[in-house]
């Protein structure tokens, strides 16, 4: 692998790709929510070239939004989506498991399944691919990522429970024809990116996007006979076209091929030839998983205006995916495939200034083809077997409408009637202000319904790190069903060297009618799977925004969140959400010379306690302590910094990753065997209790070669 891996990457610089940020009048990035809402490609569109903003606030958003501009991309090494939070205290990313690698997200307090992924406009991330769905997304092909919080438009269904993450990528019309990027970390990461943009004549204009990454060796820094971060080797193929015609009518369709391999655990470990009946011999039979995760996905996006102007349009949008996921854990095999399809159809009309409406159809279809094959050691092995084709799917129809009074006031009402097909009919209301007393306050307040399908094992990937059995409805898929309500007050005032100074606070409350529980805490080294069913579960979610740039080219940005989450467990009662961190607080500067030639990022995180669970109570250290004595983790800080200088069309840079050295101690839990290492083969292994930084101190070094188009 590692001779093809060299291979590859020698190769790749050899494609051409494109990077641009394009703004607008206000220096705020443009999204391409809509077909013609916002249109960040058009001729017209001016390209920013002064210094941005990492991150902020939106301003016109009737939602609260945080935008995470291309600078704020930079601010790290950005290999993936997963490692473009970490300025964020919003969003919250963390590991599944110590094996697989899987990353997940949580915003609100809750997992990242309950927020809705979007792909410009089109739902991404779903099902199969939410484990590693962050790492499907390079951070170099990204032009901004603008995280809604709490309910917002329902025109692409509500399956946005806590918010929506839409991701704008590099653009078919940016004005920078060539761009490369490529980095390598202390841990034998590489990462290579290219993206090229091409106009062939007057109406058409494509984007090529590619990605390779991958790792040369393992590590076992914590020594504990586990690989601290899997082998890993992933490929990345995107081709998206834009045709705009002279009458106005846009088609915008693309293509996504991706193929990610990942091997962790212990050394040596074969699925082929591991048995979990062979004697608990160190070393006899490596315990491990190995995965292979493909993807492909094919898009349409079609507008077309109705008379002079934007004002009347009806726009379709197509997608289909398909997926295909082969996992092992040890004498566990998980195989499964998905098709995906979701279509859209609209019809905009905005009226004048003051009122807008959107009314369509839309419907989403989801074909699982599972295969689960699991042997675990309860008493004796036994074994748990799921195979079967399910259908899972919902249709109907949207209404929006739009009321504006000018910059002081903007109300929407929405409202989807759905038929799903194990759930029946159900409506979900949606509702949103915004108001502006004087210049320098904005008042946000947004509420509404949330409906999902639980995917319960792959939502919950971790499961196949253990020695547990499963129990309950774990091959059902429940419709799950929240209610969220919230508000943002944020206050604008000029103070240092910028006018956009802001202090800004929010809190959002999610409670759940209907949700899919993994419950590790009922005992007998099992993991239970049911329905809510009439038990309260709620999140309430606060959190403290202040940025300002004290000195010219100097900008401070202070976040401080904090969780309160419970739920009521059968026999229990009203309990903390396990594994939820209670708080969370992020400082970030940036310092920038003039002209940019120098931008210095430092970030410091403090990330707090949780309740862990009740089988984490009994682990001890190597030396005999409890880890988790008072029966929570502990409060941890991180630190990350990188240095950046910039030439002509060329960025190098260098920076480092938790230079606190903080490590999560014993991650992998259960009995040990004779080699003084935990033994996978028993029902007490657990290595998904996963509440901190597996990786120790990492640094890395990267450039971006960058070719502005000629004028």
């Amino acid at each position: 692998m590692r001779r093809i891996f060299l291979l590859l990457a020698a190769a790749l610089p050899t494609y051409v790709c494109v990077d641009a940020q394009v703004t607008g009048p206000d220096g705020q990035v443009l999204d391409t929510t809509g077909i013609y809402r916002d249109r960040s490609d058009s001729l017209e569109a001016a390209v920013s070239v002064s210094r941005q903003q990492g991150s902020y606030l939106s301003r016109g958003k009737t939602v609260r939004t945080e935008v995470i501009s291309s600078a704020g991309l930079r601010k790290m090494a950005c290999c993936s989506l997963a490692e473009s939070f970490e300025n964020s205290a919003s969003v919250t990313v963390g590991y599944s498991d110590a094996v697989t690698g899987a990353r997940q997200i949580r915003l609100l307090g809750l997992s990242g399944i309950y927020t809705q992924m979007l792909d410009e406009n089109r739902p991404v991330m779903r099902g199969f691919s939410s484990p590693f769905g962050l790492s499907y997304v390079p951070g170099q092909w990204l032009e901004s990522i603008q995280i809604a919080k709490g309910a917002s438009s329902v025109v692409n269904g509500v399956e946005s429970v806590t918010g929506q993450i839409n991701l704008e990528f590099r653009k078919p019309l940016d004005e920078k024809p060539l761009f490369l990027n490529a980095s390598v970390m202390s841990d034998t990461r590489m990462d290579f990116n290219i993206a090229s943009s091409l106009q062939m004549g007057r109406n058409w204009s494509t984007v090529i996007l590619g990605h390779i990454s991958g790792n040369i060796r393992s590590s076992d820094h914590n020594r504990d006979g586990f690989m601290d971060a899997p082998e890993m080797l992933q490929f990345n193929l995107a081709n998206r076209w834009l045709y705009y015609a002279d009458n106005g009518v846009q088609m915008r369709f693309g293509v996504r091929a991706l193929q990610d391999m990942r091997r962790g655990g212990q050394e040596g470990y074969d699925y082929r030839t591991y048995s979990i009946d062979e004697p608990d011999v160190p070393g006899s039979d490596p315990w491990g998983s190995d995965i292979t995760g493909r993807l492909l996905n094919g898009y349409v996006k079609v507008g077309i205006p109705l008379g002079t102007g934007d004002s009347q349009n009806i726009a379709f949008v197509a997608d289909y995916t398909f997926q295909d996921m082969d996992s092992h854990f040890g004498s566990t095999s998980y195989l499964g495939q998905q098709h995906s399809l979701f279509a859209n159809l609209m019809y905009q009309n905005e009226i004048n200034d003051r009122h807008r409406f959107v009314a369509g159809l839309n419907g989403v279809f989801d074909r699982y083809d599972e295969d689960l094959s699991r042997t675990v050691r309860v008493i004796g092995p036994v074994t748990l077997e799921k195979n079967g084709v399910t259908g899972l799917g919902y249709a109907g129809a949207f209404g929006e409408y739009t009321f504006r009074a000018g910059d002081k006031f903007t109300a929407m009402a929405g409202l989807r009637g759905d038929w799903y097909s194990n759930g029946g009919f159900r409506l979900s209301p949606r509702a949103m202000l915004k108001y502006s007393p004087v210049e320098e306050i904005t008042v946000r307040v947004n509420g509404g319904r949330g409906l999902r399908y639980a995917v319960p094992l792959v939502d919950n990937i971790g499961v196949f790190s253990t020695g547990k059995m499963f129990y309950g409805n774990y091959d059902e898929h429940t419709l799950e069903d929240a209610w969220t309500f919230g508000g943002n007050i944020t206050y604008y005032f000029h103070f240092g060297a910028s006018p956009g100074t802001y202090l800004s606070f929010d809190y959002f409350r999610t409670m759940f009618a209907q949700q899919m529980v993994v419950d590790y805490e009922m005992g007998g080294n099992a993991i239970w799977f049911y329905n809510l069913d009439g038990n309260r579960s709620w999140s309430d979610n606060y959190q403290l925004d202040f940025s300002v740039d004290p000195v010219e080219r100097f900008n401070v940005t202070v976040t401080c969140r904090y969780t309160d989450a419970k739920i009521e467990l059968p026999g229990r009662g009203l309990v903390e959400k396990p594994m939820t961190s209670n708080f969370k607080g992020v400082l970030n500067l940036q310092y920038a010379t003039r002209l940019s030639k120098w931008i210095f990022d430092f970030t410091a995180s403090l990330n707090g306690s949780c309740r862990v669970y009740d089988f984490m109570l009994d682990a001890v250290d190597a030396d005999g302590n409890l880890l988790y004595g008072n029966g929570r983790t502990p409060v941890y800080p991180l630190l990350y910094a990188q240095v950046t200088r910039r030439f002509r069309g060329v960025e190098v840079y260098a920076g480092g990753e938790n230079l606190t050295n903080f490590r999560q101690k014993n991650v992998i839990l259960g009995t040990r065997g004779s080699d003084g290492f935990v033994n996978p083969r028993v029902a007490s292994f657990d290595a998904s209790a996963v509440w901190g930084p597996l990786m120790g101190v990492k640094v890395y070094a990267g450039v971006r070669f960058t070719l502005w188009k000629k004028i």
